[in-house]
């Protein structure tokens, strides 16, 4: 096997393009990169709600995380806060943390299923610090006491995320990558193996490379123009098919949480940033025109917008290889699953890692795109019936979208999970995977799913026993929550000073008390 080092050619920029070149130039410092993108050729820039990992992310770069709020107008996040699923009027959140604690080897919320039986139990999410400070407004770093009940949850932020990728297009220049200015008209093949060998600019400049990531977007450029490697199609699990996104001024205090407000066909988005607030409206073309999706979004926008509508058009799904020959997929070139859970650019930074953790020699062993594209894939699938359950778990009878969502067969990984939690109030564990149980329990729960039976061990404690000891958690979550700083205040002084004291990074959404 011949060794040494590459070139690398990463084909688009925007956030995939740049995450990967920022972490290549980190982690390979003796290989040479180049990016090719085009200023003729805009990116999607609509994917600013992240998740907790991204955290870990810029730590493994080194970044600071004041200078990247500062850099990216970001704000915090404790979760996100779902309106109308269940059924309109509904709305919970969804925590970046758990929900109480396991007591006895049971986990909480087969307690507070037993106290719900009696019919006085007070809703599953005042029992989640990260649910009570968002309710709140308020925010404060995680602590790393086990002990303590604020290390028991997470966080991230809402960002431009042209912003970042700008970011980090400074941090991976000053590395050593090359940015390359142009328009991809062709790829060539190699005859004898259909790798790929080069790309040429419309300027006629041939670019070779030994490894290609194609970071193009939906087209997929290399992956699917070139290799026609194929695609999954998940529309009918997942009907919503366009977007239209549109920014508006910001609001005076912007909340610690992302919104996610059921319409009659689909749902809009609401992330705050320091600078703006980002809107959109993710629906299905078979039941809402382009017009009533951009009329329902603009009449529901909290203070006047400040650019054009944006439509995009996509299909949920995920190619049937994410690395095929020399070209890896990354980012929207990869798959698609809508921006429901904010996983966009969670599924950036996992195909990243795992390239890291499966980089080829020169000579590519089959081993490595095989096990790269197992586990990018069991990602992709499990953040899939994830989304999945949102839609499905409903009760809206309001509109034949909804009608659709709660009728449809379900995955049949999904439907064995939804059947186990509604006959034994226990969620199905797995060991590698984005969202864990307190995940599950908050839609479950959050949306209406009520299971028959709960943990038969708690029969020798009282309703009574129980309700104490619950009391006991809300009111001491209650009270560090009022003892926090407003978001506001929180995310202010990260912008404008050096206040530090942050905590390590955690790959973890539920802190780290589990």
């Amino acid at each position: 096997m011949q060794s040494g080092p590459i070139k690398i050619v990463i084909v688009g920029g925007g956030t995939a393009g740049w995450m990967t070149a920022a972490a290549l130039a980190r982690f390979l410092p003796t290989h040479q990169i180049v990016l090719i993108e085009s200023e003729q050729i805009g990116t999607v820039g609509v994917g600013e709600a992240t998740i907790p990992h991204i955290r870990q992310f810029n730590a493994m770069l080194g970044i600071d995380e004041n200078d990247f709020i500062r850099a990216t107008n970001a704000t915090y996040k404790l979760g996100i806060r779902f309106e109308n699923w269940g059924k309109i009027g509904d709305s919970y959140i969804h925590p970046f943390g758990s929900f109480g604690h396991d007591i006895n080897g049971i986990e909480f919320h087969h307690y507070w299923l037993k106290l719900r039986e009696q019919g006085n139990a007070p809703r599953i999410d005042e029992y989640s610090m990260a649910a009570v400070a968002a309710q709140n407004n308020r925010f404060a770093y995680p602590s790393t006491d086990e002990d303590s009940i604020l290390s028991t949850y997470s966080y991230a932020f809402h960002i431009d995320a042209s912003q970042y990728a700008r970011y980090l297009r400074t941090y991976a220049e000053s590395k050593g990558v090359v940015r390359k200015e142009g328009k991809i008209i062709n790829a060539k093949t190699r005859a004898q193996d259909g790798y790929i060998e080069s790309v040429q600019l419309e300027s006629t400049e041939i670019i070779e490379g030994d490894l290609f990531v194609d970071c193009s977007g939906f087209i997929g450029l290399l992956i699917e123009k070139t290799l026609h490697t194929g695609y999954e199609d998940w529309s009918h699990w997942l009907p919503c098919d366009r977007a239209v996104a549109i920014p508006c001024e910001k609001i005076i205090e912007p909340t610690a949480y992302t919104r996610a407000i059921a319409r009659t066909a689909g749902w809009q988005w609401r992330i705050p940033l320091q600078h703006r607030t980002g809107n959109g409206q993710v629906y299905c073309s078979r039941y809402m025109s382009d017009d009533e999706a951009l009329s329902v979004l603009l009449e529901n926008l909290d203070a006047p917008p400040i650019a054009k509508p944006n439509f995009l058009k996509f299909q949920t799904g995920r190619r049937k290889k994410s690395w095929n020959k020399n070209c890896i997929a990354i980012g929207l070139s990869s798959g698609f699953l809508e921006p429901l859970e904010s996983t966009s650019i969670y599924l950036i930074q996992v195909g990243i890692m795992k390239l890291l953790e499966f980089f080829p020699e020169r000579t590519i062993a089959d081993t490595l795109r095989n096990e790269f594209n197992r586990l990018v894939d069991m990602e992709y699938m499990r953040i899939r019936d994830f989304l999945i359950l949102h839609y499905n778990a409903t009760s809206r009878t309001d509109s034949e979208f909804w009608n659709y969502c709660r009728t449809m067969e379900l995955p049949e990984d999904l439907r064995r999970k939804k059947d186990l939690f509604l006959s034994t109030a226990h969620v199905e564990r797995y060991q590698h995977g984005l969202f864990m149980t307190p995940s599950w329990i908050a839609v479950y729960l959050g949306q209406g799913v009520f299971p028959t039976l709960y943990d038969s061990r708690l029969e020798r404690f009282s309703v009574d026993q129980i309700a104490h000891y619950l009391e006991s958690i809300r009111g001491e979550l209650k009270s560090a929550a009022q003892k926090m700083p407003s978001a506001y205040d929180a995310i202010n002084h990260a912008a404008t000073g050096n206040n530090g004291g942050y905590p390590g990074a955690s790959m973890s959404l539920y802190g780290v008390r589990r």
